[in-house]
């Protein structure tokens, strides 16, 4: 048996007697959920009558006795979204299958799910961030008629699988399996997009180019196939134990992703409470299995928005982690993958390579991973997340995944990983604590010394460039983005800016109590500052001019000022009263309520779950 490594060990120990008394909390009111095994039994024949009216009249019957289980479904489902689009298909298969085994399935409900591909630089980015938890409570509604005996969740993107997982873990006496979409086929490389999109920031191509290139890399069906929040999203739902074994990175439109849908619905039905396996999603997500997650995280150099969403989560489940959590394991757990930004393969490449399953493989061997987790595939523990799916005529099936990397340049090995450590970094200073992902970032920009230029919008700092005022060392401080000042968007229209500074050989980085793309690159960032600007955070002092001091191998961001003259700054807030239309104005409570970023950015319920 291998050994756990120390600070995994002493990291969740640590998180187990943090979370004593709320996780406690929490399972008292799951178990006094669960009540009898039957969920519908409580209902009275009013209520049921209303809730089967439309059901055909053979599943009338199988309702009315309640003796089968009932399967929820729960999906994020729109046509707009390339990830979600697949999902147009998945109820009536999931019906099928849940009819095949004598039970039932019902569309519970859907959520709204908006892309941030979309709405970047757009109004209608300043409301993703608290989508997150709108979509939470719709899952929760959906869940609230008391019908179902366990839930399926459909959902791939940014905030929604985060907002579908606290929705579910609100009804954690329910057992839940997320069904994913899978990426789609790969188009145009990553890097070429990213070079167009240069070209274009310095006039160097036309919109119509743009435009050609950005169609080339999104182009059907799936997620898109960089490595952001998306795909980072389904490798953690995948090493929580909340989907089948394998099933992160099949594309959609396949015959091997239609069996595991219906399988995933199968398995649903068989940990309810009317089955011998009843495992509720509570159960599942543990203390242990949130450390999995940030191992994950780390070992992919997955998205910086889950330095906000898994501290989310685990609060939904009474767990209560912080950054420093993730800057300790981030010191042990090595960076095996390079895939974009980190690299130049998609995620398509990743799972021919030997995906996840190696992943897993190499993490548990080296013991940097708990095995001895609960999942939806039973017994096994996460060794079951080394095994791929696969299909023997039309029966689906799971062999062991590959043992060694078939493509070295893609997954690296424990003992010779990309990097030694996992690629994020808390830091701290006079500036507030904030998190830089170091994993796409060359050695020689990971320590930055220059003045400060102080922006209020990703817009003014845009127009700043293209009047030619930033060919100089510096570092751009975007202010007044934090949950409270405007939702907290990502500020993804600075990305290729800072990278055409970077390189014409200047030192630039970024600071900002915002959020950058998940897919965050060569630019160092220190995000998420906290406490932000709008709630008296240091960095609303930062003025031009101020020497930034940002160093990634020590953790330490500051203003070099003096500290009589840093304390006796008086802030002015800027106006701020643009952040309340095209809809923005419906989230005002929202801002009001909401978090800081460090405890997740929680607007939904309390934080401390």
């Amino acid at each position: 048996m291998v050994s756990i490594n120390k600070t995994v060990l002493s990291v969740t120990d640590r998180v187990i007697s943090r979370s004593q008394q709320s996780r406690q909390h929490y399972m008292d009111g799951v178990d006094a959920q669960r009540g009898n095994r039957a969920q519908r039994a409580s209902l009275s024949c009013t209520n049921l009558a209303h809730a089967v009216a439309t059901a055909p009249a053979n599943e009338k019957l199988i309702l009315h006795a309640e003796e089968q289980p009932n399967l929820g479904i729960v999906s994020s489902y729109n046509e707009m979204l390339s990830a979600h689009q697949p999902f147009v298909t998945y109820p009536d298969r999931i019906k099928q299958a849940a009819n095949a085994v004598g039970a039932t399935a019902q569309f519970a409900g859907g959520t709204p799910a908006m892309c941030d591909g979309v709405t970047q630089g757009q109004p209608g980015m300043e409301l993703s961030l608290f989508s997150r938890d709108v979509i939470a409570m719709s899952t929760a509604v959906a869940l609230s008629h008391n019908m179902f005996d366990a839930a399926v969740y459909l959902g791939v993107c940014d905030k929604i699988v985060p907002g579908l997982l606290m929705g579910a873990l609100s009804f954690g006496h329910l057992p839940a399996v997320f069904i994913p979409a899978g990426p789609m086929t790969t188009g145009l490389s990553n890097k070429d997009k990213a070079r167009t999109r240069q070209r274009f920031a310095e006039g160097k191509a036309t919109r119509q180019e743009l435009l050609e290139s950005e169609s080339q890399s999104y182009h059907g069906p799936g997620t898109c196939t960089f490595y952001g929040t998306a795909n980072s999203n389904q490798m953690l739902m995948e090493i929580m134990g909340l989907h089948l074994p394998g099933a992160a990175f099949i594309n959609p439109g396949t015959e091997l992703r239609d069996a595991l849908t219906s399988a995933a619905a199968t398995r649903a039905l068989q940990l309810s409470a009317r089955g011998n396996e009843y495992t509720p999603v509570a159960k599942i997500v543990d203390e242990k299995a949130i450390v999995n997650a940030i191992i994950g995280l780390l070992a992919t150099g997955g998205s910086t928005n889950h330095t906000l969403h898994l501290v989310a989560i685990a609060r939904a489940a009474g767990i209560i982690i912080d950054w420093n959590d993730f800057d300790e394991l981030s010191h042990v757990i090595p960076s095996l993958t390079h895939v974009y930004p980190s690299g130049q393969a998609d995620v398509n490449q990743f799972h021919a390579a030997g995906g996840l399953a190696l992943v897993i493989r190499e993490l548990l061997d080296a013991g940097l991973l708990h095995d001895d987790v609960t999942t939806v595939a039973g017994t096994g523990g996460l060794r079951r997340y080394t095994e791929e799916p696969w299909l023997d005529g039309k029966e689906l099936k799971w062999r062991e995944g590959a043992e060694a990397s078939l493509a070295d340049s893609i997954i690296a090995t424990v003992e010779k990983p990309f990097m030694q450590d996992g690629g994020l970094r808390l830091m701290h200073g006079n500036l507030g604590r904030a998190v830089v992902k170091t994993s796409a970032i060359r050695e020689q920009h990971r320590v930055i010394k220059a003045p400060a230029v102080v922006f209020h919008s990703q817009a003014a700092l845009k127009k700043s460039f293209e009047a030619d005022e930033l060919n100089h060392d510096f570092v751009a401080i975007i202010a007044y983005q934090g949950p409270r000042a405007n939702g907290m968007p990502e500020l993804h229209q600075l990305t290729p800016i800072l990278g055409v500074l970077l390189d014409r050989g200047f030192k630039v980085a970024l600071v900002t109590d915002g959020r950058m793309s998940g897919a965050s690159g060569k630019v160092p960032a220190a995000i998420h500052v906290s406490p932000e600007c709008l709630l008296d955070g240091p960095l609303g002092r930062v003025q031009n001019g101020d020497i930034i001091e940002m160093n990634t191998h020590t953790g330490e961001l500051n203003a070099l000022v003096d500290s009589k003259e840093w304390d006796s700054r008086v802030v002015q807030t800027p106006d701020l009263s643009g952040n309340e239309d095209t809809g923005r104005r419906l989230f005002e409570g929202f801002r009001a309520h909401v978090s800081s970023a460090e405890t997740g950015a929680i607007s939904a319920f309390g934080v401390t779950g």
